[in-house]
């Protein structure tokens, strides 16, 4: 995602090196999962406009990306905040959003 580098986030793996060994069907890089996405929608559309595209994104990314590290941290907020990045208080609005609590 433009604006997003991987390699700015210090002590972390660059995204598109989290795969998983190659024999394991329908696994690719992150970065990849979302390209094709995106082209699948944009084909779709068929020439049709779009607005709101980001919200649109980032509210399907979201909420599975706060369930999958509150499933990693066994139900701990403030471990999961942590790994986020985000402020403990934050995380809540965004998991009650999301109808994760």
């Amino acid at each position: 995602m433009p604006g997003l580098e991987a390699s700015a986030l210090t002590g972390l793996p660059e995204l598109g090196s989290l795969t998983t060994p190659p024999n394991t069907l329908g696994e690719q890089p992150l970065r990849e999962a979302v390209d094709a996405a995106m082209r699948r929608y944009f084909d779709h559309l068929d020439g049709g406009t779009v607005t709101d595209l980001y919200a649109m994104v980032m509210a399907e990314v979201e909420a599975p990306l706060l369930a999958s590290v509150l499933e990693y941290t066994q139900g701990n907020q403030t471990r999961a905040a942590e790994m986020l990045g985000l402020n403990r208080g934050t995380l809540r609005k965004k998991l009650k959003q999301h109808d994760l609590i």
